[in-house]
């Protein structure tokens, strides 16, 4: 297993197109400073040692230096020891609505950002257990299979997007089928489904759904996002909001009684989000009070550093970048590695 321990470092690289931009401009100085003095070409061909390209290169490699620079800072490190660990904890799958109607602003921002901003502070909370996501709308599917990498389940989860979800709908009984079959298959470990929608279901049964996953011992919690007055749907970024065949602007209504439905058929709750409190931080502790079983997983215990190889290679550039002059080797100029008679220049 590959990762890098200080990702922190990684903002560093925002200097990179900085310093791109100033050494533009400043090219583009000198450029015209040359062309004060008559045609550039003319300038240039009484500068016979001046390179612009020999420039450029020390540039480009001072450039690729100062990546692996940051790359080592950030600490690769390769995993080199696999142990089995034990912790007693419960699995818990995450099923978020990503249709376009989570874009309305009933919810502020918006209700799918609403909603991954508290998964954030829910997956923050969690420290035995394991945590996966499913995205849907007209389908669903596995983003995240169930881990214990709550890294990367934040990773995850901030790439959500309606984008992700070609088909469009609100298919919340697949959502609840492909996780009953996402969940590892030991007997006895506790599982909790949250699913996080503003209920408007057009593709299926999610109640029938809920019924079965409930009988494989899954407990169904709903979160209802949105508002039952709703709100329209944005759309692009010129504040244009969805509309139907007749030109009416769509409203995205919340849909408490299925939203209810669905979390009785699965032994669960319903909560209904609010700008002030979402409902997945007071959930936490109906999952808290779930029977803890013990599970086992195979982790990296330990690690080796990768970054001197890293340093290595960013020392070995700026070594090089030392030994390129900005201008031209005269006594290299004899050999004629280039033809001057057809413009060439070295």
């Amino acid at each position: 297993m590959f990762r890098f321990a200080e990702p922190k470092y990684f903002y560093l690289l925002l200097v990179i197109p900085l310093m791109v931009g100033i050494y533009l401009y400043s090219i583009h100085r000198q450029k015209k400073q040359i062309a004060i003095f008559g045609r550039t070409d003319t300038v240039m061909g009484l500068l016979p040692n001046l390179s612009f390209t020999r420039a450029w290169v020390k540039f480009i490699i001072l450039l690729v230096a100062c990546v692996f620079v940051v790359l080592s800072l950030a600490r690769p490190q390769v995993g080199s020891k696999l142990t089995e660990v034990k912790r007693k904890g419960i699995e818990i799958i995450i099923a978020l609505d990503v249709s376009n109607s989570m874009l309305a602003e009933d919810i502020q921002p918006n209700r799918l950002e609403r909603a991954k901003q508290s998964i954030a502070q829910l997956v923050d909370k969690l420290t035995n257990d394991r945590i996966g996501l499913i995205v849907f709308s007209g389908d669903a599917y596995v983003q995240l299979p169930v881990t214990s990498d709550f890294a990367s389940a934040k990773m995850f989860l901030s790439s959500i997007s309606p984008e992700m979800v070609s088909k469009q709908g609100t298919a919340i009984g697949r959502a609840i089928d492909l996780a009953s079959n996402s969940f590892t298959p030991q007997g006895n470990t506790s599982k909790a489904l949250i699913i996080i929608s503003d209920g408007e279901n057009h593709e299926d049964d999610p109640v029938e759904s809920a019924k079965l996953a409930a009988e494989k011992g899954i407990v169904i919690y709903t979160i209802g996002i949105g508002s039952p007055s709703g709100a329209p749907i944005p759309i692009g970024a010129n504040q244009n909001y969805l509309k139907d065949e007749n030109g009416n602007i769509v409203v995205s209504r919340l849909d408490e009684e299925t939203l209810s439905k669905i979390a009785i058929e699965g032994n669960g709750k319903y909560i209904r989000a609010s700008n002030s409190q979402f409902g997945l931080l007071p959930l936490f502790e109906n999952l808290s009070k779930m029977s803890k079983t013990e599970i086992k997983e195979k982790i990296y215990s330990e690690y080796s550093e990768q970054f001197q190889y890293f340093l290595a290679f960013a020392l070995a550039l700026l070594l090089i970048d030392s030994l390129i002059l900005e201008r031209k080797n005269p006594k290299l100029s004899r050999f004629k590695l280039v033809d001057t008679k057809n413009g060439g220049r070295q």
